[in-house]
């Protein structure tokens, strides 16, 4: 049996570093930190399994694993990991002395809350979500490396394989299920992870025309048909590709966990002057995001920034449908796709090198659909640099 490849131990070593200094900053009367989160866990260890890792303030992290001990001993180049068969085991592991404990509170349930308490001390618990969502927004080399392998097949799949298969009368579905099909092929991890509480989200949405400012409930500013009431995501298998539509695709991509987002529009046929013109705002709002994503650049200052470039678009709605719009126009992107930082009013912590963040300007037209593009950047000292390719979108076909 081959084992795979480990997340670099110095990188381990970094992330935990980092976090309990966050913590610090956050939460100066912190003591002991829970994580119970699988994507935290695999974050901080290497590994996705089923356990706890118990962080204390004046002592090693332990990382218990009920369930699988041998796959984490396999993956993970974590120091210290012990085996637990429930959270009995883990009774005095916590002293009452060593509180408040931090957990997520975005994974804590309540149901979670009251079985850990029957063996651990968690009447007083306090947050570690945002000394989490701070060390994990500034990428390291590995993490670096796997969304660029990410972006290139996300470049790929948009900008030359979906122009090479669209055709008259296929279906959303058909073409969305192509195109999973390929980047699959290519080293697509197939999932798509969201943090935001009780999310589902599967690959993306692929939109023919109006079903691209059909209302949703996710918290984007693309709209979906979807594939029936209880899947809203995805696809439509009814709606047909016409003469005169504007193909929207806007699909995340993923390797080794590490995920890139990316949206194309395609003018299939004659689109009108109106959304060609709306398009071109959107790709220069995009390029002038994307030239100040530079260390010590303030997330809301980006946002007022290109709301004041985009000016007065009477009739269409910037970052949604009319009733329906979102208030960032980018967002952070790693292990999940929506991560911190936002581009965002109130979100004023600066930029730092090798944070990563999806730029996604977007003006929804009714009855015509949805324009505009999207990009994953890094953030450099000369601004951001492109992993999912340069293409302005608005291709013709």
């Amino acid at each position: 049996m081959t084992d795979p490849a480990h997340v670099p131990a110095s990188d381990l070593a970094q992330r935990m570093a980092r976090l309990r200094g966050n913590l610090a900053a956050c939460e100066p009367e912190w003591r002991t930190a829970l994580v119970l989160g699988k994507v935290n866990l695999y974050y901080l260890t290497g590994t996705m399994q089923n356990g706890v890792l118990v962080i204390p303030r004046d002592d090693d992290t332990v990382f218990y694993v009920r369930r699988s001990y041998e796959r984490a001993l396999r993956e993970s180049t974590f120091e210290r990991i012990e085996p637990i068969s429930g959270f009995r085991d883990l009774e005095g592991v916590v002293p009452s002395s060593a509180v408040p404990v931090h957990v997520e509170t975005e994974v804590l349930t309540l149901a979670m809350r009251e079985r850990l308490g029957r063996y651990m001390p968690v009447q007083d618990v306090r947050p570690l979500d945002l000394a989490m969502s701070l060390t994990r927004a500034v990428k390291s080399e590995y993490e670096l490396a796997c969304m660029r392998r990410s972006g290139e097949i996300h470049r790929y799949a948009l900008e030359e394989f979906v122009p090479s298969v669209l055709r008259e009368g296929m279906t959303e579905a058909e073409l969305a299920t192509a195109l999973l099909a390929e980047m699959l092929d290519r080293g697509h991890h197939g999932v798509a992870r969201i943090g935001m509480f009780d999310t589902d989200f599967f690959f993306g949405q692929v939109s023919f025309g109006e079903n691209a400012v059909y209302p949703s409930a996710f918290d984007g500013p693309d709209g979906v048909l979807g594939l029936c009431p209880a899947v809203p995501y995805f696809a439509s298998r009814q709606r047909r590709l016409r003469r005169g539509d504007l193909v929207f695709v806007d699909v995340a991509c993923g390797v080794d966990g590490y995920h890139t987002d990316k949206t194309m529009v395609y003018a299939f046929g004659d689109v009108s002057k109106q959304a060609r013109h709306l398009h071109e705002r959107c790709v220069e709002i995009h390029d002038r995001i994307a030239e100040r994503l530079r260390p010590g650049e303030v997330p809301s200052a980006i946002y007022e920034d290109a709301l004041a470039a985009l000016g007065n678009v009477d009739g269409v709605a910037f970052m949604g449908t009319p009733h329906d719009q979102v208030r960032f126009v980018g967002h952070g992107i790693g292990l999940t796709i929506d991560e911190h930082p936002v581009l965002a009013r109130t979100f004023d912590q600066p930029l730092e090198t090798n944070m990563t963040l999806a730029v996604e300007p977007k003006l929804g037209i009714p009855g015509v659909g949805m324009v505009g593009v999207e990009n994953t950047f890094v953030v450099t000292p000369g601004g951001g640099v492109s992993l999912t390719g340069s293409s302005p979108g608005m291709v013709e076909i």
